[in-house]
C-alpha cells in the first residue's frame, strides 16, 4: 500500500500539512465536469491555511480499472511525476508549479499537488482556437523543443517503443471500423486505402519519425491541455512526455486542434521552423517538412483511436470525434499525405 493518499477520500489535513510544509486547517474537494482527467482523476482542493495558495489541483490514479490499466501499461503516472520532479524546472515553458509529487513504481499509485492556474483560460478542442492563440502555442512549443533539443535522459522514453507501436496498431484496428460507420462523411476517398494499410504503416512511420534529431516532447499538445494567459500559455498533462521528433507536438496541434479556416491563414510549419531556428537550433526546413508529413500521417491513429472509443451517445463525445477526425482528414488531404503513404513500405 502506498504511503500517501491515492484518492481524494484518503486526504487529511495532517498529510496535506506535511506534504506542503505548512499547516492546513481544513480543505474541501471539488470535481471537474465530464471529460477532465480521463486517464487520471483530477480534482481541485480548496484549502484553509494561513500560508500558500487557497486552491491546488490534486491528481490521483483513475478509479476506472480500464483507464488505469492503460496508464500503467504506458507508465503514464510515473512519467508525469518524474517530469515534475526532474524536468519541469529545466525547460523554458510555463508549466504548473508542483507543490508535491509521489509515485510508487510497484503499484503505480501516485499523487500530484500542482498549481491551480487561475487567471488562465483553458482551450476547447471542439470550439477550436484563434490565430493569435495558435501563434502563442507554436512559439511555446518551439521554446520547449529548443530547451530540450537532443534530449536523451535515461528516465524519458522514446516515443518509438514496442508498447506505443503495438498499442497504436491495436487501437487503430479497433477504432477504424467505428469511424467508417459513424464518420464516413469526413473521410476522403484517398484516405480509405491508407486506413486499410495503417496497421502495417505504424512501425515504419515511427522509425522515420523518431530518427535523429529528436527532442523532449509533450506528445499531447491539444487544446484541452493548453491554458491561455495574457502573454503566455501553460501546458498541462505531462503523462505522455517522451523523446520524439519535434514535429510530433507541432503536427498534433496543427492538424487536429487548429480549425481549417485558421489553419489556412498561416504557414504554420514555416512559422514553427523560424521560431525554432531563431532560438539557435540548426535544423534544415526540408527535414522538418518531410517529418511533418510523416508525423501527421502517424497521428491519424490518435484521431481514429479517440473517435473510435468515445461515448458517441454523449453530445460532446460526438462533437469531439467529428472535430478531431474532420480536422485531421482535411489537413492530411491538403498536404498530400495520403498519396505519400504509398511510398512507405
Amino acid at each position: 500500500m502506498a504511503a500517501f493518499p491515492t484518492s481524494p477520500d484518503a486526504l487529511t489535513t495532517d498529510w496535506l500539512s506535511e506534504a506542503l510544509g505548512y499547516p492546513v486547517h481544513g480543505f474541501r474537494v471539488s470535481h471537474f465536469s465530464e471529460g477532465a482527467g480521463v486517464i487520471g482523476l483530477v480534482t481541485r482542493l480548496h484549502l484553509e491555511s494561513d500560508r500558500g495558495p487557497d486552491s491546488l489541483i490534486a491528481k490521483f490514479p483513475s478509479p476506472a480499472a480500464d483507464n488505469r490499466a492503460v496508464a500503467e501499461l504506458y507508465d503514464m503516472y510515473g512519467r508525469e511525476v518524474r517530469f515534475y520532479q526532474d524536468i519541469a524546472q529545466e525547460i523554458k515553458l510555463r508549466t504548473p508549479a508542483c507543490h508535491h509529487a509521489q509515485f510508487d513504481p510497484g503499484s503505480h499509485d501516485f499523487i500530484l499537488l500542482i498549481e491551480d492556474l487561475k487567471g488562465y483560460q483553458i482551450g476547447d478542442q471542439v470550439a477550436g482556437c484563434t490565430r493569435q492563440q495558435a501563434l502563442a502555442v507554436i512559439d511555446a512549443i518551439a521554446e520547449l523543443h529548443s530547451s530540450g533539443w537532443g534530449a536523451a535522459a535515461p528516465d524519458v522514453i522514446s516515443h518509438n517503443n514496442p508498447m506505443q507501436r503495438d498499442g497504436m496498431i491495436a487501437g487503430f484496428q479497433a477504432g477504424w471500423p467505428v469511424v467508417l460507420k459513424h464518420f464516413s462523411d469526413l473521410i476522403p476517398e484517398a484516405a480509405l486505402p491508407v486506413g486499410e494499410r495503417m496497421p502495417s504503416l505504424v512501425a515504419p512511420l515511427l522509425e522515420r519519425m523518431c530518427a535523429q534529431p529528436t527532442c523532449l516532447a509533450h506528445a499531447d499538445v491539444r487544446l484541452d491541455n493548453i491554458f491561455f494567459g495574457e502573454d503566455e500559455i501553460a501546458l498541462v498533462d505531462w503523462q505522455s512526455v517522451c523523446v520524439s521528433a519535434p514535429e510530433q507536438d507541432l503536427a498534433y496541434f496543427v492538424t487536429q486542434s487548429i480549425p481549417p479556416k485558421v489553419r489556412a491563414e498561416e504557414n504554420w510549419l514555416a512559422r514553427y521552423h523560424a521560431a525554432l531556428t531563431g532560438r539557435g537550433i540548426d535544423y534544415p526546413i526540408e527535414r522538418c517538412r518531410e517529418r511533418f508529413v510523416v508525423t501527421s500521417l502517424y497521428l491519424l491513429c490518435y484521431a481514429v483511436v479517440i473517435a473510435g472509443t468515445l461515448d458517441l451517445g454523449n453530445e460532446r463525445g460526438q462533437a469531439l470525434g467529428r472535430t478531431l477526425l474532420g480536422n485531421a482528414m482535411s489537413a492530411l488531404d491538403e498536404m498530400g499525405a495520403f498519396a505519400f503513404a504509398s511510398q512507405i513500405a
